[in-house]
């Protein structure tokens, strides 16, 4: 202490009639500062360290612990102090400061300390106490934060991951875990730690927050630690468990949401589509798949992912919400994997499962209504009509027919629709309704399509309106009757012995608004003309002529009739 200070100390005691009454009886004591808060207040028998500045009445000093750079530690009211020091720190707090005023009959008597402190000599102190605890002390835990959910506490052998502050009682910062920016990763009850952090930590939660004080025998005793922990010295840790994981676990679920109606659920060799949200067990998103607007797509069971996310999705049903905890072992190990996971983290996924196919699937088709009495049903080449609305497994809309003026039309078996659609249509009857199912390979592959996302399983409800009888595979016209017995006389309007395309497109024309035949229903007339005179025309001079439409016997004569 400055001496201007001391002396203005000493002027006020004089003030407040406590310095220099004449010979004391006992210790003065001047509580100059108290804190707000006295856990606990020093004792006979109790271990404590403090700072003091030792004067004499003229304010020169005699002794410092400031000037020796350590505390001093010691055992109050057993005979280690003067009896005067022994009275005066009883009743401290911790951060409590004091000016005590010890006369020689407390202090070193008649005989005082040679070349120190002379006989008969008044002390004077001031002490600032640091640091109180007792044999019987036990640890002391103050739980500051608990989750709501926890799944799991720690337990002896599990390996923690935490952020801590650590100071001495008096609230002397002496590491942290935040200023490193990284967790402090052990494992507990083996000897890693202090016994008092080993003991502090058992039943902790992920997302707890503790306040653990450990008496000196707990923490690092008589020798202390370093520069920055001193001899004796108790510790205050606040601590922040990030996660908690052992190396025996496996992975851990939560079925949050389960479909009532799950026909199939997946396994092994299934390609799943999900979308998932990746937290750290303090809920430190990492990564999610909502942020892209886009499925994570994968094979399960095949190594294409984390070991613990290839077993969590085992088993789900689509439309599924499924919470999988992985420990490190089972997800990127010690390392982790690039600035968002830290190594020895545990993963939190909250998937939700969209859709599932096997690449040996085949079209499901559920009848939800056939007309009675159904003799005729769809064949490859026949022109059909029909409404359908189109969503993904999860009820996500795509497109349907109802949202046009006219419903769809195709021909079975013309490559105008997706294989598995084409497939679901076959075999039905006029009226007749269906659910179809198909996986990506017969529907938009993994590319997809405008609308429709890649490997997408598609979910269509279908209603055939009409059907008109295709023609065979081959053909592109069909006669209704018999074809005229002259017909490239029928052909050749201008009977100039050859048959352009005009005239050729006017005779087919004829036919098929008379009625007599037919083209491939479904199809363009213009093309599909345009083809059957190309297939006459033998040589490739632009025209047909009689030559060329000659039957060499009634069978090849039957053959072409029916192709035209």
């Amino acid at each position: 202490m400055a001496l201007g200070c001391l002396v203005l100390l000493l002027s006020l005691l004089r003030a407040l009639g406590l310095a220099d009454p004449g010979p004391l009886e006992d210790v003065v004591i001047d509580r100059y500062y108290i804190p707000k808060v006295c856990l606990r207040e020093v004792q006979m028998g109790d271990f404590i360290r403090y700072h003091y500045n030792g004067t004499f009445k003229d304010g020169t000093k005699f002794d410092s612990s400031y000037d020796r750079g350590a505390t001093v530690a010691g055992v109050v009211g057993v005979g280690r102090l003067i009896t005067g020091m022994d009275r005066g720190l009883q009743g401290m707090c911790v951060n409590e400061r004091r000016h005590l005023i010890v006369p020689p009959h407390l202090g070193y008597g008649s005989i005082g300390v040679a070349d120190l402190i002379p006989p008969d000599a008044t002390l004077y102190f001031d002490v600032i106490l640091l640091d109180i605890w007792n044999k019987e002390d036990k640890l002391q835990i103050t739980t500051l934060y608990k989750p709501e959910r926890c799944n799991r506490t720690v337990e002896n052998s599990d390996f923690v991951r935490y952020h801590y502050n650590g100071t001495l009682l008096d609230g002397t910062l002496f590491d942290s875990t935040y200023g490193k920016d990284s967790t402090y990763d052990t494992y507990v009850g083996a000897g890693w730690l202090i016994k008092g952090m080993d003991e502090g930590l058992l039943g902790m939660c992920a997302g707890e927050k503790r306040r653990i004080v450990i008496p000196p025998f707990l923490a690092y005793g008589e020798k202390g630690y370093g520069t920055v922990i001193p001899p004796q010295a108790s510790l205050v840790f606040d601590v922040l468990l990030m996660d908690l994981h052992n190396p025996k676990d496996g992975i851990f679920l939560e079925h949050l949401e389960v479909p009532e109606s799950c026909k199939r659920k997946a396994a092994t060799g299934d390609f799943v589509r999900y979308h998932y949200n990746g937290t750290l067990m303090d809920g430190t998103l990492f990564d999610s798949s909502y942020s892209r607007n886009h499925t994570y797509n994968t094979y399960i069971g095949k190594g294409y992912i984390i070991p613990g996310m290839d077993q969590g999705l085992q088993g789900v049903c689509i439309g599924e919400k499924r919470r999988i905890i992985i420990p490190p072992h089972l997800g990127y190990g010690e390392t982790g994997a690039g600035d968002k996971i830290p190594g020895s983290a545990v993963l939190i996924f909250d998937v939700h499962i969209v859709d599932f196919h096997n690449p040996t699937d085949v079209v499901e088709i559920k009848t939800i209504f056939r007309p009675e009495g159904c003799n005729t049903t769809t064949r490859d080449r026949d022109f059909i009509r029909y409404h359908y609305n189109c969503t993904l497994l999860d009820g996500t809309a795509l497109f349907s027919s109802h949202d046009y003026e006219s419903p769809q039309e195709a021909t079975l078996g013309a490559s105008k629709i997706i294989d598995g659609l084409n497939t679901g249509l076959l075999d039905m009857c006029l009226g007749e309704k269906r659910i179809v199912v198909i996986p990506p390979h017969l529907g938009h592959g993994e590319n997809g399509a405008r609308g429709v996302p890649g490997s997408a399983v598609l979910r269509f409800e279908v209603e055939l309106l009409h059907m008109e009888e295709g023609v065979p595979e081959g053909y592109l016209f069909i006669w209704h009757s018999e074809p005229p017995e002259n017909l490239f006389e029928e052909m050749d309007l201008n009977k100039n012995g050859e048959v352009p395309p005009e005239e050729f497109t006017a005779f087919i024309t004829a036919q098929m608004s008379e009625g007599k035949g037919r083209l491939m229903p479904g199809t363009e007339p213009e093309k599909v003309i345009s083809d059957m005179f190309q297939n006459q025309d033998r040589n490739k001079d632009g025209k047909i002529t009689a030559d060329e439409l000659k039957l060499k016997s009634d069978e090849e004569r039957e053959r072409i009739h029916e192709e035209l």
